[in-house]
């Protein structure tokens, strides 16, 4: 991701100033920003159970140690909910993903309450995987 790229921190205050139909086109936005991933990474070892929406995320390790993600959706704002989750996690240390409390960080954006309930049913299914990657490198 370019240097560029908001924060978190700088997207909940942007998102916590939008009505609902705005707040779906951020999530649509990030979305849309995230790294591309290869058709060929999109399988069933790399599928999240328990989303309505089909999510794929996979883990690759630096050279340094720290973690990359690649993950993509076929649903646009659950490709906008995985964007905040990475935002959360991406390219940082094991230890430091597993000390990240990921569903704290996205409380503020009130995913339950703005999203109908099929959307965000993989997310906890998403963070454990994560979750479970990165205790796998420590």
């Amino acid at each position: 991701m370019p240097e560029t790229s908001p924060d978190l921190a700088d997207i909940r205050d942007e998102y916590e100033f939008l009505d609902a139909d705005d707040r779906y086109r951020l999530l649509i936005d990030l979305g849309r920003a995230l790294e591309p991933m290869p058709a060929a990474l999109k399988t069933d070892a790399t599928l999240v159970r328990g989303c309505s929406a089909s999510v794929w995320v996979y883990p690759t390790r630096s050279d340094d140690g720290t973690l990359h993600f690649l993950a993509d959706s076929n649903a646009a704002i659950t490709k906008g909910i995985i964007a905040l989750v990475l935002k959360t996690v991406q390219d940082r240390a094991p230890a430091d993903i597993a000390a990240t409390d990921i569903a704290a960080a996205l409380a503020p954006f009130d995913l339950k309450n703005q999203l109908s309930s099929n959307r965000t049913q993989g997310i906890p299914n998403m963070i454990a995987l994560i979750r479970e990657t990165a205790a796998r490198y420590l």
